[in-house]
């Protein structure tokens, strides 16, 4: 299996706070990684980075065969360009342009940024709506829709780019639990399917569950990363150990 991408010896201040710690990982081809730990670990920070969002200070990037950063150095705009169609990112927050529907949320990177066939991207966005039993709301704007409803929008808007890899930056976060159910539920539907993904979460049962591996992070390091369930049945690293106690304690 081909590295859809590869990070190594990542590393991000802000000030004086260190926050990523010479951090490296690869995520192959139609593998699922969940990113855990503790907030303020560098979880999304990580992910920031990784989608260029936040430049790291030294390290090295590339999406399969495109360089993006050397030794901290980006290797040029047209590499970043093209790299930018190879993932898509979930957010939080959802993220959605208030002033759109939800058709056009989906179809205006694919058009104005990929340039490609308006008619084409209308039909993949309304089958992937469609998926998402969103087919109905794709006139619909962001107001209009519950917290489930605009998140699973904002993961058609990035399946329409046909990255080929998604990342998640908490995607159940700003969701009630009964919503939370539903946005995992879509995302072990893409595992299913064997998309490439990096989902960044709380929810430890879900990570052991759907994921190959699963890492944890904390205080800007990798602590330990493993094989999903032996990692969280059987951590081997203290801090692992607390944390994933703790988490169990909160829940019971």
């Amino acid at each position: 299996m081909n590295d859809v991408v590869t990070i190594s010896n990542f590393s991000k201040s802000f000030g004086d706070l260190c926050v990523l710690k010479d951090i490296s990982l690869s995520v192959k081809q139609g593998e699922v990684v969940s990113i855990i730990g503790p907030s303020g670990s560098g979880k999304s920070t990580l992910l920031r980075c990784a989608a260029m969002l936040e430049t790291a200070d030294s390290g090295n990037l590339s999406y399969g065969d495109i360089p993006v950063m050397q030794n901290g150095v980006y290797t040029s705009k047209q590499n970043i360009k093209a790299a930018r169609n190879r993932f898509g990112l979930v957010f939080q927050n959802f993220n959605l342009f208030p002033h759109y529907s939800v058709l056009k949320n989906i179809i205006d990177a694919p058009v104005c940024v990929q340039k490609r066939k308006k008619k084409d991207v209308v039909a993949e966005a309304m089958e992937l709506l469609k998926k998402m039993g969103l087919e109905d709301r794709a006139e619909a704007y962001p107001c209009q829709l519950s917290g489930g409803q605009q998140q699973r929008v904002s993961i058609v808007r990035a399946l329409a780019m046909k990255p080929d890899i998604l990342f998640f930056d908490e995607p159940t976060s700003a969701l009630d639990p009964e919503l939370t159910g539903e946005i995992l539920k879509v995302i072990r539907q893409l595992a299913e399917e064997h998309m490439t993904m990096v989902i960044v979460t709380h929810e430890i049962n879900f990570a052991k569950n759907v994921s190959d591996r699963i890492i944890f992070m904390a205080d800007g390091v990798i602590v330990e990363e493993g094989p999903a369930a032996d990692l969280v049945e059987n951590p081997k690293n203290e801090r692992t150990k607390t944390f994933l106690s703790n988490i169990s304690q909160e829940r019971d």
